[in-house]
């Protein structure tokens, strides 16, 4: 789990793609943690991606440097423990504007559960890392 961390950390923009009915959509993220062996994500309860992923759990998470570029999947389970929230919230404090009483808005946290996760290169090599 640390090696796909410490890629998702050094790459700073990830992808997450859901489905919306037959569509695929994807949108770029940034937030995550490592805890207690889980990397944990973040939407807002107030957009169409959660929406989507409370349809259809199995998502994609990829991201990309340096030439290479891991592919994160899974089921999406989400989490009720406001400890990641906060600990969220302050690693990226500027999130609190969102996500606060007054806008009613909710960050709402998720992991993967059945996944699993590859390493590839722009020569065709691919490495399982999770």
């Amino acid at each position: 789990m640390s090696k796909l961390n410490d890629f998702i950390t050094e790459a700073g923009v990830f992808y997450l793609a859901t489905e919306d009915g037959k569509q695929p959509k994807v949108r770029p993220l940034g937030a995550h943690l490592e805890e207690g062996g889980k990397l944990y994500f973040t939407v807002g309860n107030h957009k169409d991606v959660y929406k989507q992923m409370v349809a259809n759990p199995l998502v994609e998470i990829v991201a990309y440097k340096d030439r290479q570029w891991i592919r994160y999947t899974g089921r999406a389970v989400f989490d009720e423990e406001p400890l990641y929230v906060e600990k969220i919230l302050t690693l990226l404090p500027h999130l609190r504007k969102v996500y606060n009483e007054d806008t009613g808005n909710k960050m709402v946290i998720f992991h993967l559960e059945e996944a699993q996760a590859f390493l590839y290169d722009m020569a065709g090599n691919s490495e399982r890392i999770l």
